[in-house]
């Protein structure tokens, strides 16, 4: 097997442990975002997940241009995520051109972000749909075949993982789960721009240094951004002094 088809089964598995005790779906669909962009290919990776309603929430993205991506596809009411979760598809829109005339108010934006490209893959199993992940490319074009499957292998195991989650939990509720994610979310939002006001970073480069601490101590990234907006938690910089109260 080559080295490429080793990291795809190991991450596989990963997204295939959604029973522990611990279960952090914010974490999990932050860990699909970030293999999407891993991806041969792919720029940026945004993933959006429904509620009972069937309305989409961005819920992770593996930067912050990909995060606004999918708030507007959510405010626009259009785009790659809405066509290929309402579809239960694949929706591929391979240059600019093609993206304006299919969304004319989504496709600026992703052109102002630099991207000239997206395949958008569904989370779905069988019939069932649990959202849509979004692949942005910066050059024209499609991904190639393999890149294609890859990703489609992820967004199927995530929402298989979701879906068995929620059948064992079944007291937590699809509800629960989706405000959980967005509450948590906020959490984040709100822990990086407190990073990037002190250091004067861009919002991205704050919400690196709070990932990689959260992983170094073993912090779920939920209770590391509430700490830090606590004021009790100090994030000490490589090189530099402590971040925090």
């Amino acid at each position: 097997m080559s080295s490429s088809g080793r990291r795809l089964t190991r991450t596989l598995v990963e997204l295939a442990d959604t029973l522990s005790d611990d279960f952090d779906i914010v974490g999990y669909l932050d860990a699909l975002a970030r293999h999407g962009a891993g991806l041969p290919g792919v720029a940026a990776c945004t993933v959006l997940l429904a509620g009972p309603d069937g309305l989409l929430s961005t819920v992770a993205a593996s930067g912050e241009e990909a995060r606004l991506l999918g708030l507007a596809q959510v405010r626009h009411g259009e785009g790659p995520c809405l066509d290929s979760y309402r579809g239960r598809r694949p929706v591929s829109c391979p240059d600019p051109a093609s993206a304006a005339r299919r969304w004319p108010r989504f496709a600026p934006v992703a052109a102002a972000a630099g991207f000239a490209a997206v395949h958008t893959l569904p989370m779905r199993l069988r019939v069932e749909a649990v959202g849509a992940m979004s692949l942005f490319r910066v050059a024209p074009g499609m991904p190639d075949a393999q890149t294609a499957k890859s990703g489609q292998a992820l967004a199927d195991m995530a929402a298989i993982g979701i879906l068995h989650q929620r059948a064992v939990r079944h007291q937590e509720s699809v509800t629960g789960q989706l405000q959980l994610a967005l509450n948590s979310r906020i959490l984040i939002e709100q822990a990086k721009g407190l990073l990037a006001g002190r250091l004067n970073l861009a919002p991205e480069q704050a919400f690196v240094i709070l990932r990689g601490y959260a992983r170094a101590h073993n912090l779920k990234l939920t209770t590391a951004s509430q700490a830090l907006i606590g004021g009790k938690l100090s994030i000490p910089l490589p090189g530099g002094a402590p971040i925090g109260p």
